[in-house]
């Protein structure tokens, strides 16, 4: 079974098997370009730079799959998570128009691959709704609507959705789709290192080095390259991007349904948090596959208590006949609302990368290859300017940006002053984790279910937050910018580039 970076597994990652790397990593030659990450971003750009004559190596800490690709629920929209009268506020409408088409070419390239490669993956075409079910959404539906008509999407208003619901207003956008995205990358993969092209798998990068060539160090070996890109969902390290991301998790549940009635096309709600909808047939077998309750990482006290919101809605609109999985994947919201691709911030040399997806990784992961492709050969772009990392936008982000940062300097402060006395050892159950005070010392301890204890440090390598326990993925997640732990402390989530030093119990 493929690894994953949570608790729990999704229908993806239960379905596909491991990836074998076909052709060893040479420490002796120079790269064109090196890739971290083996997700959609990372292995597309990959594909689409060695495709075009650059000799390339992916070097991903775990295997294929194994982060927000694994964790996706897979829509291919271009009707986002972050709506085209926000995007139109912050960008304009020529803005808002190129954001748009951006999405739109992405899905024709998975398309395209998909068709050039035979790929099996359950592609199918698909509209997309979003409805409103009180009069304030329906105030809010008017102006996204607009927008979005603006940005040249195909927009029309509808009676019915395709939900066990009434709507007070929707809308359909067409041209959308679904897939499952782990046989994509695979076989993406697969033809990218037939092309000549390496993945280095279960390779951590540690540290980058720019010099006159770049020196890409990681836990099996070191590299050099030219170019160097960071398809990791985030950055590691400390950098200025950390401060315009904000860390979520959402949740997922994959049901089968007794009545059959399984819904078609893709849908949105408007509540807070919003609910989104879809079906997929894996392996003969269709579900539904249903997310939300998202909430900024480390800041919910109990995680299950997601999972079961969840799973009652599901049950309140739908005739369950079994959950088969729930899941939950971690996302990053740009503060002004569109992603950061592009050369890293702080860097004079050739340093790329692309973070800030929001709840779109899978047609921003795909945007991003298409525009770091075209950068890193020094082709010309329109999107270039408009998803620049150093674009500084203090209107259009403020809202997000001043409250995000304050809450992390709050949490850095708890660091300075003695925190509330904890609930001592004793009050800890089996699979159950928390912060205690230990013969003096604060320490982050889980109680696995045999009885065995497992202690870190809390204070997360990052920038020194104190991790809180994740109980529905048995994780140690930091709240200021979503670094996340394993209950031995491993890495599990950037931008953390160490894990949490053990502590021994006696």
């Amino acid at each position: 079974m493929i690894q994953r970076d949570a608790h729990t597994v999704s229908l993806w990652q239960d379905h596909a098997g491991g990836y074998n790397s076909i052709n060893k990593a040479d420490p002796e030659k120079t790269y064109d370009v090196i890739i971290a990450g083996g997700g959609i971003t990372g292995i597309t750009t990959a594909f689409l730079l060695q495709n075009a004559g650059r000799n390339c190596l992916v070097v991903e800490a775990a295997n294929l799959g194994y982060g927000t690709t694994g964790g996706t629920t897979a829509h291919l929209n271009t009707l986002l998570d972050v709506p085209y009268d926000i995007i139109q506020k912050n960008f304009g409408k020529e803005g808002a128009r190129q954001v748009r088409e951006a999405a739109a070419e992405a899905i024709q390239l998975i398309k395209h691959h998909i068709d050039r490669f035979d790929i099996r993956c359950g592609f199918e075409y698909a509209d997309a709704y979003m409805f409103a079910q009180t009069d304030r959404e329906a105030g809010a539906l008017k102006d996204i609507t607009e927008a979005t008509l603006m940005a040249g999407a195909d927009v029309s208003g509808v009676d019915k959705v395709p939900l066990p619901l009434a709507a007070k207003k929707a809308i359909k956008v067409i041209g959308q789709a679904k897939f499952n995205p782990l046989p994509y990358i695979q076989r993406l993969a697969t033809a990218f290192e037939h092309m000549g092209g390496t993945i280095l798998q279960q390779s951590r990068v540690t540290a980058v080095q720019d010099d006159e060539t770049i020196l890409v160090i990681t836990t099996r070996g070191s590299f050099h390259c030219r170019q160097f890109v960071y398809a990791t969902h985030v950055p590691p390290g400390v950098n200025l991007l950390h401060l315009r991301c904000v860390p979520y998790r959402s949740y997922v549940v994959a049901a089968t349904l007794a009545d059959n009635n399984y819904p078609e096309d893709l849908s949105y709600d408007m509540q807070q948090p919003f609910h989104y909808y879809r079906t997929q047939m894996v392996e003969g077998q269709r579900y539904l596959i249903v997310g939300g309750e998202d909430h900024k990482t480390g800041h919910q006290e109990n995680t299950e208590t997601c999972f079961r919101k969840l799973e009652a809605h599901v049950r309140e609109l739908f005739n369950v006949e079994d959950i088969r999985y729930r899941w939950s994947a971690q996302y990053y919201e740009p503060a002004d609302g569109i992603p950061y691709i592009g050369r890293l911030p702080g860097q004079t040399g050739e340093i790329y990368v692309a973070t800030g997806f929001s709840g779109n990784g899978m047609v921003y992961g795909t945007v991003s290859a298409l525009l770091l492709k075209r950068l890193l050969l020094g082709l010309h772009s329109d999107y270039i300017k408009l998803f620049d990392p150093s674009r500084i936008k203090p209107v259009a982000g403020f809202n997000t940006f001043v409250p995000h940062n304050a809450d992390v300097v709050k949490q850095l402060a708890s660091r300075l002053f003695p925190a509330e006395k904890l609930e001592q050892l004793a009050g800890l159950a089996p699979g159950e984790g928390k912060l205690v005070n230990y013969e003096g010392s604060k320490i982050a301890l889980y109680k696995d279910e045999q009885g065995g204890l497992h202690a870190v440090d809390p204070v997360c390598t990052h920038l020194g937050c104190e991790v809180h326990w994740n109980q529905a993925e048995r994780s140690w997640d930091c709240p200021c910018h979503g670094a996340r732990y394993s209950v031995d402390g491993q890495v599990l989530n950037t931008p953390a580039g160490k894990g949490l030093d053990p502590h021994d119990i006696k």
